[in-house]
């Protein structure tokens, strides 16, 4: 047995990748286009595990992924594949629409004209899961009860927009030619492997590294936090259980504010590596200009998942910070690894020239 899954050396698809091949002794064949969040080196615990292989490419390519679902007929496929960053989006929005919105359809279609041509047993048993994010529904006030699976969709930003169509052709393709989809949304991920360009891996290396920490505007944006092997643990439940068609949001019940996600970074910091003047990391946090449109507060109401698959994340906040923290204070190589001159670029263009 054999799964495809895109976008599986980046952020979220290597550690679910890594975590499938602890628990299962089923083919994966990974599918990344290998762009600057996709890293090789967040697979080299399995580049020697015949069970792995990896194949660079883009999920828009119509030669290379008709190709590879013929010669390894998966009976799963499984789409991390997306450009995710809300600030790289703001200035650069014509990559996400290419990736998260054409480069889908490509995908849907190539998997379309798999599974038709599939003989009835393996028709039957073939999905196609979709990995999305809560932002698609926009942002909530303070009081407003969290996000649930019938929220309405009404992305803020050219990201949530595009990841917004993809979910959209994903429930057509189900609808109109019956490809069994399922569609999970989840909120914030954090933990191992977790590019420098967001938050969590941001505040830490910043601080290790004697940097400002930046912060956007006042710090009180609120995000429910997922730990990545949490949402790989959903991830897996769906595809075994789900029923096809379903759209099943996948949270952490951790609702936090940026600001108090930074300061317990740093006194974690404080507590593991200490800095070597004896103040604390808090000393390094600057409050930035806020980003264009920011939303709020993301909150996800996982209740749906949990009842009806008896699935709920291991870890909590405190938990899987600690883990966190702890990773990327024993993997300064890989650091130091991804922090490109182009990475440094982006940070100074993003934050400002101090940081």
């Amino acid at each position: 047995m054999t799964i495809l899954v895109t976008g599986a050396a980046g952020f979220i698809g290597s550690n679910f990748v890594l975590d499938w091949l602890k628990t299962s002794s089923e083919t994966v064949i990974n599918l990344d286009k290998l762009t600057y969040a996709g890293n090789r080196h967040n697979l080299v615990t399995i580049q020697d595990d015949p069970r792995h292989t990896l194949v660079q490419g883009d999920i828009g390519d119509q030669t290379l992924v008709p190709q590879l679902l013929a010669t390894h007929r998966p009976r799963a496929i499984l789409n991390f594949a997306a450009e995710s960053h809300v600030d790289r989006s703001i200035h650069g929005p014509g990559e996400f629409i290419q990736t998260n919105i054409v480069g889908t359809f490509h995908l849907l279609e190539a998997a379309r004209d798999y599974w038709m041509q599939l003989e009835d047993a393996e028709k039957a048993n073939f999905r196609f899961l979709h990995v999305s994010t809560d932002e698609v529904y926009g942002t909530l006030t303070a009081s407003d009860a969290p996000f649930t699976e019938q929220n309405r969709y009404e992305p803020n930003s050219p990201y949530s927009s595009s990841k917004a169509a993809s979910d959209h052709l994903v429930r057509a393709w189900h609808h109109t030619y019956g490809l069994p989809v399922l569609t999970t949304n989840c909120s914030n991920n954090y933990g191992p492997y977790h590019f420098p360009e967001k938050l969590i891996p941001l505040t830490i290396t910043n601080a290790l590294a004697g940097k400002p920490v930046p912060i956007y505007g006042d710090g009180l944006q609120v995000r429910d936090w997922l730990y990545v092997g949490d949402h790989c643990s959903g991830i897996r439940r769906v595809l075994e259980a789900g029923t096809i068609g379903e759209t099943y949001n996948i949270g952490g019940w951790n609702e936090q504010t940026n600001i108090s996600i930074v300061q317990k970074i740093c006194a974690l910091l404080d507590e593991r590596r200490p800095r070597a003047d004896g103040t604390s990391y808090a000393t390094q946090i600057t409050h930035v200009k806020d980003r264009p449109g920011h939303d709020r507060r993301y909150a996800i109401d996982a209740r749906k998942i949990e009842q009806q698959l008896g699935w709920r994340p291991a870890e909590t906040f405190e938990t899987g910070i600690r883990k966190t923290v702890d990773w990327y204070l024993e993997n300064a190589e890989w650091v130091t690894q991804v922090q490109s001159g182009a990475y440094r670029d982006w940070v100074n263009k993003q934050y400002g020239e101090t940081v």
